[in-house]
C-alpha cells in the first residue's frame, strides 16, 4: 500500500464511497472520511479506514481537526445542498465566512470553503481523483443512438450551457426541438428536469456541462440512476454530457436502465480538458 494518506469530506450519495473504493483499488494509502451528520451515507463510512463526524454548522472546527492530521490531500465529494448553507445553524466563524461573499453561488460558497482550508495548509484535490471507470469520455454508451433531431438539440443545449456557465447559474440544460425548457438553478438537476418535463413532455434532451475554467475540486457534474429515473418520468430521451467532465455513478446499473427504457447516453467532445484522475 502507498504511504500517503487522504481524507474525503463526504456528503450524501454513492459518490464519496466510490472515491474511497477507487483510492483503495489504486493502492493510494490510508483513506479517511469526514462525515457530515445528516448527510453522509453509512456505506461510505464502512469503506473508509477512519471516520470523523462533524456537523455542517461546525465545519470550521472540522477543518481545524483535519489540518492537525497532516493529510496529503483532501477531496470534497457528495451532495451538500448549497441552500442548506442559508438555513443551517452555524457557529460564528462560519457565519463570518458566508458574510464575506457578495454573490452566493455553489462556486463562491465552496470556493470560500477551499480558501479557508488552504489557509490551514490543507491541499484540496480534484473531486475526480480515483474515479477511474466513472468518468466516461466521448462516444455513445447505450444501444440507442440519438436521432438527427436529438443531435441538433444536443448542439443547441451545449451552446446554451456554455453561455449560462459564464454566470455560474447551473450545469443542466433541457431542450426540445430547439426550445430551451429548463436551465438548472439552485434547485438541482432533478428538479430542473422535472420542471422542463412539465413544459415539453416526451422527446426532450438533457445536457450536463461544467463551465469553462470550472474548478474541478468541487461541484463536478454528476449523473446516475436517479437522474435517469427522473428523465423517464419527465419524458426526456437523451442524456448528453461533456466528455471526461462528468461523474457517472453506478455505471453498469445506470446503462442497463437506460437501454431498457431507450434512453440514449452520449459523451460529446467540448474542447475542454478532462478532469484529472490522480492527485
Amino acid at each position: 500500500m502507498g504511504n500517503k494518506k487522504y481524507v474525503i469530506v463526504a456528503g450524501s450519495g454513492d459518490y464519496p464511497r466510490l472515491i474511497v473504493e477507487g483510492a483503495k483499488k489504486a493502492d493510494a494509502g490510508q483513506i479517511d472520511v469526514v462525515a457530515i451528520k445528516g448527510s453522509t451515507w453509512r456505506a461510505t463510512c464502512r469503506a473508509a479506514d477512519n471516520v470523523d463526524w462533524v456537523t455542517l454548522g461546525g465545519i470550521a472546527e472540522g477543518i481545524k481537526r483535519i489540518a492537525a492530521k497532516n493529510y496529503d490531500g483532501l477531496i470534497l465529494a457528495g451532495q451538500v445542498n448549497p441552500l442548506s448553507l442559508f438555513r443551517g445553524r452555524f457557529d460564528d466563524e462560519v457565519k463570518a465566512w458566508l458574510n464575506e461573499l457578495d454573490v452566493k453561488t455553489a462556486h463562491t460558497i465552496f470556493g470560500k470553503l477551499i480558501e479557508k482550508m488552504t489557509d490551514f495548509g490543507i491541499k484540496t484535490l480534484p473531486a475526480s481523483c480515483f474515479m477511474d471507470g466513472n468518468m466516461p469520455g466521448a462516444g455513445l454508451l447505450t444501444s440507442r443512438e440519438p436521432t438527427k433531431e436529438e443531435y441538433s438539440d444536443i448542439i443547441h443545449a451545449a451552446n446554451v450551457a456554455k453561455d449560462v456557465g459564464n454566470h455560474d447559474v447551473g450545469q443542466t440544460v433541457m431542450v426540445k426541438r430547439g426550445m430551451v425548457l429548463a436551465v438548472e438553478a439552485f434547485e438541482g438537476t432533478n428538479a430542473a428536469i422535472k420542471r422542463g418535463g412539465k413544459l415539453g413532455g416526451k422527446g426532450s434532451i438533457v445536457f450536463k456541462a461544467a463551465r469553462v475554467g470550472h474548478d474541478m475540486r468541487f461541484d463536478i457534474p454528476v449523473a446516475g440512476l436517479k437522474t435517469l429515473k427522473t428523465m423517464k418520468k419527465a419524458g426526456a430521451t437523451v442524456l448528453a454530457f461533456q466528455a471526461g467532465r462528468l461523474v457517472l455513478l453506478n455505471k453498469e446499473e445506470t446503462l442497463t436502465y437506460a437501454n431498457k427504457h431507450s434512453i440514449a447516453i452520449i459523451g460529446i467532445e467540448s474542447g475542454l480538458p478532462y478532469a484529472p484522475l490522480r492527485p
